[in-house]
């Protein structure tokens, strides 16, 4: 069962595409689209919201697209998640139900398994994934892309 919303794991995923693939220059949201099979459009809200979290840097101009704001080993899977829930499109579900049974079970269960679940993704780093991703060969042709940030 994936505990992770699509848009959770879709962030992750063009985290560690982009940490992957930005050298020497940035990539372009086409590019990441059509290498995850999406339509760009769709993947550009998502970009931005990881842009105003301070994930990723936004670069302007026609060579422009998107990299890394900090080292990969300073982003976790947690940091990502969490900027991709709190730009979630959960308003189409409408307001959350209010009831006793809510309010006073099922919801403080449901924020302590929350809790612990990103305190988990907490010890995954971008850097972990990059490395995982290049020795099973996941990375889309990424080949040997060292980060020499520091």
């Amino acid at each position: 069962m994936m505990l992770l919303s699509r848009r959770s794991l879709l962030a992750i995923a063009a985290v560690v595409d982009i940490a992957l693939h930005a050298r020497p220059q940035p990539v372009a949201a086409k590019l990441l689209a059509a290498r995850h099979a999406l339509p760009p459009r769709h993947l550009e809200t998502l970009l931005q919201a990881l842009v105003r979290a301070g994930i990723l840097k936004g670069v302007r101009g026609p060579r422009g697209g998107y990299e890394l704001a900090r080292e990969r080993r300073r982003i976790t899977a947690a940091d990502i998640v969490r900027a991709a829930m709190q730009d979630g499109g959960e308003d189409a579900l409408g307001p959350m139900p209010h009831s006793p049974l809510i309010d006073h079970v099922i919801a403080p269960e449901v924020e302590t398994a929350s809790t612990a679940f990103l305190a988990s993704l907490d010890g995954i780093t971008v850097e972990e994934l990059c490395r995982r991703a290049i020795a099973r060969a996941a990375a889309g042709g990424a080949g040997s892309n060292p980060d020499f940030t520091i």
